[in-house]
């Protein structure tokens, strides 16, 4: 690490150990295992994970999770949440009125308790990006840490590699809500058959890749690596026929390949 890395990893150290006791809404991800393997580190049982299992969170994220605390003996609680109706048509601000709904059901699990401060994984990136979301945690002042000591997502990854821990070079997960378009009536099996078809991708070494649902066609996104992978004619027919399980009539590549954001407005 260099030395401004090191200096806001101190920061961060210093901003935990003020907190006293911390609670960390924990999705498996790159940053939140960041966040809360250190608040651990510092804090020990006075830090808890909160892991939220919803339809739309893909079930191998909330396993994923499960399998960071067992490994650290980290305390940790599964919160179940149901589908919000608000966010039934996919509007596009799902992500703020999800944010509202979601944290303060966190928030009220992690007061009951005893943690006075829960905080997320935001980064200081994830300011430079389309995130409605960020103004439900700032309204119900949700800690960010990261964000807060102005630690990027390179940074994260980099100390994590450092303290050894797995999901340092994680690729990014998301809400399988951005798979699909807004304005558009959100049904489980569609999220069920987007989850099944992510996951047997990742199955196959695909791992940094979404599944953008529109009616029975699936437009994979995946890095310009991946792409050649599944150019191959024996992975593009496996591909082909597992998908056509799953109940998509089309299956195509995004040529443009893997971006954050596609289904954005």
């Amino acid at each position: 690490m260099n030395n401004e890395t090191k200096n806001k990893l101190v920061k961060l150290e210093n901003y935990i150990k003020n907190l006293k006791s911390l609670a960390v809404a924990f999705s498996g991800g790159t940053d939140s295992s960041f966040l809360l393997y250190l608040a651990h580190q510092i804090l020990g049982t006075n830090a808890l994970g909160l892991t939220v299992k919803s339809p739309y969170i893909a079930q191998w994220e909330v396993d994923e999770a499960l399998e960071f605390v067992k490994k650290y003996n980290i305390p940790h609680k599964i919160i179940e949440v149901p589908f919000d109706e608000q966010i039934r048509n996919n509007p596009s601000n799902r992500c703020y009125l999800c944010k509202l709904k979601v944290f303060n059901i966190i928030k009220k699990e992690a007061l009951s308790s005893g943690f006075q401060y829960l905080a997320d994984g935001t980064n200081h990136d994830d300011l430079s990006d389309f995130r409605p979301g960020l103004r439900a945690l700032k309204e119900m002042n949700i800690k960010s840490p990261l964000l807060e000591c102005e630690i990027s997502k390179d940074e994260v990854r980099e100390i994590s590699k450092h303290f050894n821990i797995p999901t340092w070079n994680k690729p990014a997960y998301a809400c399988l809500l951005t798979r699909l378009p807004v304005d558009t009536q959100v049904n489980e099996s569609s999220l069920r058959r987007i989850e099944k078809s992510e996951k047997f991708l990742i199955d196959q070494g695909i791992r940094a890749v979404r599944v953008r649902e529109h009616a029975n066609l699936a437009r994979i996104e995946t890095t310009e690596n991946n792409i050649s992978l599944l150019l191959d004619p024996e992975m593009r027919a496996n591909i082909a026929k597992n998908l056509k399980e799953f109940g998509y009539q089309y299956i195509c590549i995004d040529l443009e390949g893997y971006r954050t954001g596609s289904m954005n407005k």
